[in-house]
C-alpha cells in the first residue's frame, strides 16, 4: 500500500520490492491505493509502469487511496462521482471497485476512498478529504459478490483506509467505523487487505475476522519505521500474516513478524501479496 510516486517515492525500495515480489510465487499481488502524492500524470504513470511489470509475472489487483483523487472537481459529488478519479482511471482502467478471482480465492475491492463528501466528515478538521468511509452499498455489493463465490473459495476484501486503529497514530481510518465493523463481517471475507495508516498491523475485527495493515514504500513511515508489505496465506483453519521490513543498507526485504488467527469458514489455500514489508509460509 501507499507507494506514493512522486517525492516521497523510496525509488530503490521499490525496485527491490518489483524483484522481491516476482520470487515469491504468490497467487495474486494487491495494492491498496496511494499510488500517487498530489494525483499528478507524472506520478500515475510511474505507478502505471510499475503495475505493469508486476502483472507479468503475478496478477494484480489495484484501488485507489484518498491521495488519488481530484476531490476538489466534484466535492459532495457534484459534478458526478467519476470527475474527481478522471486521472486515476485514465491509468488504471475503467473500474473503481474492481475484482479479481484467482484459484482458489475471490479478491474484491471496497471503495472508500471519495474525498469531501457527506459520509467521510467529522468534527476534526484535519480528517477533511482524509478519511474514508464505506457505505453499506459499498459492503452490500461485496457480500453478494462473496455469497456467488465457490463454496471453498477463499475471501479477500480490499479496501484503502485502515480498519483497525493504528498502533502509533491511534486513528481509525474510516468514518463510522463501529456500524462499518458490523456489516464487513457480515460480508462473509476471510480477511481484509488495507494501508493508509503508514504503519504495518495485523489483528482482527470483533474476534472473527482477520486483518492485514500494509505499511508504505515511501519516505513518510511513522516514527521512521522501515516500510513493511504483508505476505497472507490463508488456510483452511486459519489466516497467516507475515510482515517483511526493508532494510535501506542491504536495499532487500527481511521477514520480520507474523501474526496468526482462526478462520471461521473451511475451505482451499491462497497466498496474496499486500504491497504497502526467503520464500512464502
Amino acid at each position: 500500500s501507499d507507494l506514493h510516486f512522486g517525492g516521497h517515492a523510496d525509488l530503490p525500495q521499490l525496485e527491490a520490492l518489483d524483484e522481491f515480489l516476482a520470487s515469491l510465487g504468490v497467487s495474486a499481488v494487491v495494492i491498496s491505493g496511494d499510488l500517487s502524492q498530489r494525483a499528478r500524470h507524472g506520478e500515475f504513470q510511474a505507478a502505471h509502469l510499475f503495475i505493469r511489470r508486476l502483472r507479468t509475472h503475478t496478477p494484480a489487483l489495484v484501488i485507489p487511496g484518498n491521495h488519488d483523487i481530484e476531490w476538489w472537481k466534484s466535492p459532495f459529488d457534484l459534478a458526478g462521482e467519476r470527475a474527481k478519479y478522471a486521472k486515476y482511471l485514465r491509468y488504471f482502467g475503467p473500474e473503481l471497485r474492481p475484482w479479481l478471482e484467482v484459484p482458489g480465492a475471490v479478491i474484491a475491492g471496497a471503495l472508500s476512498s471519495y474525498g469531501v463528501v457527506a459520509g467521510s466528515l467529522t468534527w476534526n478538521l484535519r480528517d477533511i478529504a482524509v478519511k474514508g468511509h464505506l457505505p453499506a452499498a459499498e459492503t452490500d455489493r461485496v457480500g453478494q459478490l462473496f455469497a456467488a463465490a465457490p463454496a471453498n473459495a477463499v475471501r479477500v476484501l480490499v479496501t484503502h483506509h485502515n480498519v483497525l486503529a493504528g498502533a502509533l497514530s491511534r486513528r481509525m481510518g474510516l468514518a463510522h467505523w463501529r456500524s462499518t465493523h458490523r456489516r464487513l463481517v457480515a460480508t462473509g471475507a476471510d480477511v481484509i487487505l488495507c494501508g493508509h495508516d503508514h504503519q504495518e498491523g495485523a489483528g482482527q475485527i470483533e474476534g472473527t475476522l482477520a486483518v492485514s495493515t500494509a505499511g508504505t514504500h515511501s519516505f513518510r513511515s511513522r516514527h521512521g519505521r522501515p516500510s513493511v508489505f504483508n505476505l497472507v496465506r490463508v488456510e483452511a483453519h486459519a489466516v497467516h500474516i507475515q510482515h517483511y521490513r526493508y532494510e535501506t543498507a542491504g536495499k532487500r526485504f527481511l521477514r520480520s513478524d507474523t501474526a496468526s488467527f482462526a478462520r471461521k469458514g473451511g475451505g482451499t489455500a491462497a497466498t496474496v501479496s499486500v504491497a504497502g514489508g526467503d520464500q512464502p509460509l
